[in-house]
């Protein structure tokens, strides 16, 4: 049975938007998914399902979720082979850039289409630069980032639905269910 992995949309951000480990994986294995699992309180759910369509699956959990929470949370879902190369490429991208200051990966629910990659890419600055493969793009930051924004390159607003980690927590996840 195939078996993924999710990653939830600002969950445990605030006050309003309290969404536990203990709730997700109740709420996901309420759906009729089996095997499920979670790792640290931001919104990384592992699961299995004899479901294909990756549409079809994030459409149940966001269902799944609302009801349960009473607001909407995005659900960005991978194949485990899917998260194992965004965390190889994760991994050799950071070890090309020796002094990064952070690395944070972009979850997309959506593939970018070519002109928006382009416009990601030149984003590039003294703090950093932008490299999209595939439903991931890295915000690489460099000596020159300042601490406390996650978007110092003005991104994010062009990813579409996304979610961002970093890379220990995308390594950790790709080492515990991949």
């Amino acid at each position: 049975m195939p078996t993924y992995v999710a990653f939830l949309r600002a969950v445990n951000l605030g006050a309003n938007r309290k969404f536990p480990k203990d709730d997700i994986r109740r709420a996901v294995e309420g759906v009729g998914f089996t095997e499920v699992e979670t790792h640290i309180n931001t919104g990384n759910v592992r699961f299995t399902t004899p479901m294909r369509s990756r549409a079809k699956i994030e459409a149940l959990l966001e269902r799944a979720f609302a009801a349960d929470r009473g607001f909407e949370v995005p659900a960005i879902v991978f194949t485990t082979a899917e998260l194992a190369e965004i965390a190889r490429d994760a991994t050799a991208l950071s070890a090309e850039r020796p002094g990064l200051e952070r690395h944070y990966v972009y979850l997309l629910k959506d593939e970018l289409a070519a002109d928006a990659v382009t416009r990601i890419e030149a984003l590039a600055s003294a703090e950093g630069e932008m490299v999209v493969r595939g439903r991931a793009a890295h915000a690489l930051l460099g000596p020159g980032y300042q601490a406390g924004s996650v978007d110092p390159l003005n991104a994010a607003k062009l990813l579409g639905v996304a979610t961002n980690r970093n890379l220990t927590v995308v390594a950790a996840i790709a080492a515990k269910w991949c």
